[in-house]
């Protein structure tokens, strides 16, 4: 008995989110088909112009905004932004600076700071563990 080996493929929104992408900036004929492994692993290796320059413009999904703005997506829905910005419109809000991305600045970086302390105590109980051991 032979196993037949079958094409790995995924859905468009799939793809446009490993791929870092808004899914409705893209092209239709990548919108309407589907995507294999191959082909997600080719746009990766050699994106073509229009994938370059939605990385590098925009509209960017929340996800993509939420990191380049420093803040959690939550913190983007609090602050109001539910929809995707592009590069220009998130350069504009840094310059703005509104009350509300200070405040998820802050909050984001107290959340790291407690992860990366946690972590560093995990470590530590470890190391202890291991030197007990």
């Amino acid at each position: 008995m032979k196993s037949q080996q079958s094409t790995q493929t995924m859905k468009p929104a799939t793809a446009a989110k490993k791929l870092g992408v808004y899914l409705p900036a893209t092209p239709a004929s990548f919108q309407e088909g589907v995507v294999s492994r191959a082909e997600l692993n080719e746009l990766q290796a050699d994106p073509p112009e229009w994938l370059r320059e939605l990385r590098l413009n925009g509209p960017h999904p929340r996800p993509v905004v939420a990191a380049k703005l420093g803040v959690s997506i939550a913190g983007l829905a609090r602050g109001g932004v539910t929809e995707a910005l592009t590069t220009e419109q998130i350069e504009a809000l840094k310059q703005e600076r509104p009350e509300w991305l200070e405040k998820e600045r802050a909050t984001q970086a107290e959340v790291r700071k407690e992860a990366a302390r946690l972590k560093n105590l995990k470590k530590e109980q470890q190391e202890g563990g291991a030197e007990r051991g």
